[in-house]
């Protein structure tokens, strides 16, 4: 049987890889079983892949909404949009979580012109310029002419002497950060040139949905209790993350939900960042 990707190509259909998203979820190796075989049920040869992830995220909801939103994270982290100011502020979290100091939406003076660095972050007389590319786009890649350009902005700063959290230095290294996908252009000449990379699923052990589950991370756009209007007010209150959530109920106050709605959205948030959920067990490869 054959899927169709969003670009429209056919590919042969992977029932191993859909069992290992689904326990990703955090849905336990029986209720993995019984969400696949009900989404098997409903398929069809060429179905399209966001009709499979439809599938996948009602039948996971059916068990715990906390599944569903967990699943739905590269989702969620496209609807940190549209123009990725939240996503910034996603990105600041991520650092702070890695024991940084971090700040986002920074102007600098370089050697010929002024730059606005989208992320700013220190640790261990380390200053990285990090250069976020958000894409709304299913399957988005960033291309080679991303990284190129954004050496070249590193090059007008790198000699350049800042005063960030209260240190005088130098950037020492810069960060291209996306929630898309590299091509393997890309990779190469970053690499090469010494860009620090961070992508969907780049690098492999340390990626961002690595992070996201390792460290809970998730936005509060994963939730599945909340509308998208809801979710939009939470990140104007400057509430990124689920876990703010839980640490700040009193965020909810802003939404106008009823006391049950309350204790939905809380169950929901609670669940995500649980620990033991998060380290359930997995397929065997």
């Amino acid at each position: 049987m054959n899927v169709k990707k969003f670009s429209g190509e056919l590919v042969d259909f992977n029932p191993r890889a859909l069992k290992r998203s689904l326990t990703k979820s955090g849905a336990n190796k029986q209720e993995v079983e019984v969400v696949f075989d009900a989404i098997e049920t409903e398929m069809y040869d060429g179905i399209p892949t966001s009709d499979l992830y439809t599938l996948a995220f009602k039948n996971l909801k059916k068990y715990r909404n906390s599944y569903a939103a967990r699943y739905s994270l590269k989702k969620a982290l496209r609807e940190l949009g549209p123009e990725g100011y939240f996503f910034e502020k996603w990105m600041v979290k991520l650092f702070e979580s890695l024991g940084f100091q971090a700040a986002h939406s920074e102007t600098v003076q370089g050697r010929a012109v002024t730059h606005e660095i989208d992320v700013v972050a220190y640790k261990d007389d380390h200053l990285l310029f990090c250069e976020c590319k958000f894409r709304n786009d299913v399957d988005a890649k960033i291309s080679v002419t991303t990284p190129m350009y954004f050496l070249s902005r590193m090059r007008d700063v790198e000699e350049c002497t800042y005063s960030f959290f209260g240190k005088e230095m130098k950037p020492t290294k810069g960060f291209l950060v996306t929630n898309a996908y590299l091509t393997t252009d890309s990779i190469d000449f970053a690499n090469y040139y010494g860009i620090g990379l961070i992508s969907w699923d780049y690098p492999v052990e340390s990626s961002i949905k690595e992070r996201v589950d390792s460290g809970a991370l998730y936005p509060v756009t994963c939730l599945t209790t909340l509308t998208d209007e809801q979710e939009k007010i939470l990140l104007s209150k400057n509430c990124i993350l689920v876990k703010e959530l839980v640490n700040q109920p009193n965020y909810l106050d802003h939404l106008n939900l009823s006391k049950e709605q309350k204790r939905d959205v809380l169950e929901e948030a609670k669940e995500l960042i649980d620990i033991d959920c998060l380290h359930c067990e997995t397929e065997d490869e």
